[in-house]
């Protein structure tokens, strides 16, 4: 996994890019009180989402063709290393108890592996094949969405996710932070966020990293949201499976249909503690097991549920 580049290449390279440029204007920042500092950080976030409005047509075309992909019964993966690489982790972990899809529908993968969420895995990050063996555990196909996440945009084993991805018929996404990347250039959907030169010099854990944080909210959020996976802009689909997670099913069902608690708990009852379920028995005044049929007939989809059922 050793990199065999020359330091003085990837020392140029990195001169190259935005995400690394040093700001002397910031050169006697440690110097300031810390409300100063916390200031100057506050404003360099605020600029974040203004560096995203520029991509949301990109951004949503990709959205669109990895719903239609996963409607069809495939994956999306994250591929990254480093910050980049927990990122994509976290916004996989959250999936399951937000939309309830199952763990291996959609997967975060971190170059060196689970260790390397805590803990820094030596090259690793400089490694195509690492990322070719990583996704061939997968069996990556024609029907999933690989997303290589990287700051610098250079980064081989993201790039390596991308380009194996796309020679197995994949659809794929290049996220990074600096124009006429590698990675957006390998993938079918290129996704620059420029944000510019950070704080502390090179240190894309801040506004990369928040860039990205923006932009997997959307890819995961939206394509849940073609998915079926809410009503309107309730999570109809979430897993109760904690007693504040079970308090939230109880208030979506009471918010999407005004019903009492008595007939709420009875709907719950009889939907087996599906939310989806529970909120169409109300809304559409059927049983639990028509309700349930109703669903998988329309794909999950509770408004053509809805639909069919009047």
């Amino acid at each position: 996994m050793t990199s065999t580049s020359d330091p003085r290449d990837l020392r140029s390279e990195l001169d190259s890019l935005t995400t690394e440029a040093f700001r002397p204007e910031l050169a006697e920042i440690d110097r300031l009180p810390t409300l100063d500092i916390a200031r100057l950080m506050n404003g360099e976030d605020a600029a974040v989402p203004g560096a995203v409005a520029p991509c949301l047509p990109e951004i949503a075309a990709a959205i669109d063709a990895t719903a239609d992909r996963m409607g069809q019964g495939g994956r999306l993966v994250y591929a990254g290393a480093g910050t980049a690489g927990r990122l994509g982790v976290l916004d996989a972990s959250e999936c399951p108890p937000t939309f309830n899809t199952a763990p291996s529908q959609v997967i975060g993968l971190i170059a060196g592996g689970p260790e390397a969420m805590v803990t820094s895995v030596e090259g690793a990050e400089d490694s195509k094949e690492l990322a070719r063996a990583d996704l061939d555990a997968l069996a990556i196909g024609s029907l999933d969405t690989v997303v290589g996440i990287s700051a610098s945009g250079r980064t081989p084993y993201a790039i390596g996710a991308v380009e194996h991805a796309r020679a197995q018929g994949a659809l794929t996404i290049g996220l990074a932070c600096n124009p006429g990347s590698a990675l957006a250039t390998a993938a079918d959907h290129g996704i620059e966020i420029v944000v510019g030169p950070e704080l502390l010099t090179g240190s894309t854990r801040l506004k990369a990293g928040t860039a990205q944080k923006l932009v997997l909210n959307m890819l995961s959020t939206i394509t849940m949201i073609r998915l079926g996976k809410t009503y309107g802009n309730l999570m109809v689909d979430v897993r109760a499976s904690n007693d504040k997670l079970r308090a939230r099913s109880r208030r979506i069902v009471a918010l999407a249909t005004g019903a009492e608690e008595t007939d709420i708990e009875r709907a719950l009852t009889e939907a087996g503690g599906e939310v989806k379920t529970a909120i169409l028995v109300l809304l559409a005044d059927v049983d639990g097991a028509t309700a349930t049929g109703l669903l998988e007939e329309s794909g999950g989809h509770l408004r053509a549920a809805l639909a069919s059922a009047t």
